[in-house]
């Protein structure tokens, strides 16, 4: 049996418009569809436009016909996260503590979407200020993982993980600023890539931020590189503009042979690795010597210290964005987020210094300990996600970030760092492998994620909304 139109890759997408078997309108219909039927159950999208959805495929259609498509996602239904600026659109941010006015500008990756003709049909939804590894906001519904709605599909890319996994069309982005694409990934079982910071433009930068495809397969993920990296002037971070032949990531398993893979199983800090996640990354860390690399087990390079300080700047910089609200926004914050803000209200100068230098020590620590690989996996995160309406895996504003401690070094040290499925649970939930490379190695570090796409274990079936009853 064919698969459904929302279930075709990008790739898929793009032969069969140009090959006229295909048309963006039956494709975006069918997207709809798909997404009426999942999304009382997940609510992972905000500014749902069907309409609009339906214009913009329309357009496309007749570029296609007439043999000029704008680039290479012209027509493929597309979603992005609510924090990335789109024209005209309000940037709640995840919390209702914001006052609503439109944005004046598309922010660099929307722009890029929209140049290539992509479908914007919807935002994704996003926890208070992007700060929870969780789809919980006082501004959104709480937003849950398709493979059990029970759970969290991670964050603060929430809505992106979840509506990547349940197949609202084949191309997502969302944004990481310590874990906030791989853990959704990881939790949800898809696909991205958070890059070297600032090979996508994003605005506003900020250190150790970036944005991301979030997508099914690593091909798809490639193909969104190829115009999300375009150069744009409002990032004060972004590379200079290269010549890299994303196209050039399908590659077979022979790639492996030769590599020097470190094999990272502790953080060093925060959670102990739940058991099910070691036994999976130990089997892809085999598959890996089956391939021909060589796998070394690394030593912990991150400490308590380094997280507690990342953790103890956050606060502070949260604590001055929340004392510049008005009392009636400040008390419309998620309590939790506010709970964890106004911890930092006692901190002193020196204190806060401390704090910061730990984001350069995590920085230092973390490019020395993979200077010597070629590539470095480990988990992504060390615990199975949480129930949904939990804010965090500890459930405790003071030990917040004790989950990030395999993805906040990578932001740190601004090295590209990817998440792909490497196995399941007892319990059917997916389980992520981080696979990260040498700073702007990005091509690379997709390329050594397609050739494990080839070698991991038969992938289930994705997840399907409930039956109507």
């Amino acid at each position: 049996m064919s698969p459904a139109l929302h279930e075709l890759s990008a790739r898929e997408l793009v032969t069969a418009y140009g090959d006229g078997t295909l048309s963006p309108v039956e494709v975006m219909q069918d997207v709809l569809a798909h997404v009426a039927r999942w999304e009382p159950h997940l609510q992972a999208t905000w500014l749902l436009r069907p309409e609009y959805a339906l214009e913009q495929a329309r357009a496309s259609e007749a570029r296609w016909r007439n043999g000029a498509p704008l680039g290479p996602l012209d027509g493929v239904p597309t979603t992005v996260k609510e924090n990335i600026a789109t024209r005209g659109d309000p940037l709640p941010a995840g919390t209702a503590a914001v006052d609503l006015k439109p944005a004046a500008a598309d922010a660099p990756p929307a722009a890029r979407l929209k140049e290539t003709g992509a479908v914007i049909f919807s935002k994704t939804t996003m926890p208070d200020y992007g700060m929870l590894s969780s789809g919980l906001s006082s501004f959104h519904t709480l937003a849950r993982n398709p493979w059990d709605t029970s759970r969290t599909p991670g964050g603060s890319s929430a809505g992106a993980g979840a509506a990547a996994a349940a197949g609202y069309g084949p191309l997502h982005i969302g944004t990481d600023i310590g874990g906030s694409l791989r853990l959704p990934a990881s939790w949800c079982g898809i696909f991205t890539l958070k890059p070297s910071l600032g090979r996508i433009p994003i605005d506003p930068p900020y250190m150790g931020r970036a944005a991301g495809p979030m997508t099914r397969t690593v091909s798809d993920a490639a193909l969104m590189m190829e115009v999300l990296s375009r150069p744009d002037a409002r990032d004060s971070m972004n590379l200079p503009p290269q010549d890299i032949d994303w196209a050039g990531c399908d590659v077979e398993a022979e790639h492996l042979k030769g590599l020097h893979i470190g094999l990272l199983l502790d953080a060093g800090c925060g959670l102990a690795v739940d058991l099910e996640i070691q036994a999976a990354v130990e089997q892809a860390a085999r598959l890996f010597e089956q391939a021909g690399a060589t796998v070394e087990t690394m030593q912990p390079f991150m400490s308590q210290a380094m997280l507690d300080g990342m953790d103890h700047l956050w606060r502070m910089r949260s604590h001055v964005d929340l004392q510049g609200l008005r009392p009636d926004q400040r008390a419309k914050v998620l309590p939790y987020i506010r709970a964890w803000a106004e911890s930092a209200a006692g901190f002193d100068g020196e204190h806060v210094f401390r704090a910061f230098s730990q984001f350069h020590a995590t920085r230092v620590a973390t490019v020395a300990a993979c200077a010597r690989f070629d590539y470095v996996i480990s988990p992504v995160s060390p615990n199975m996600p949480a129930a949904a309406e939990a804010p965090s895996p500890t459930n405790d504003p003071l030990r917040p970030l004790e989950h990030i401690g395999f993805t906040v070094p990578y932001n740190m040290s601004e090295q590209p760092a990817a998440s792909i499925n490497c196995g399941y649970s007892a319990a059917g939930l997916p389980i992520g492998l981080q696979i990260a490379g040498q700073r702007f190695d990005d091509l690379g570090v997709l390329r050594v994620s397609r050739a494990f796409e080839r070698i991991r274990e038969t992938q289930r079936p994705w997840p399907l909304p409930p039956a109507a009853g």
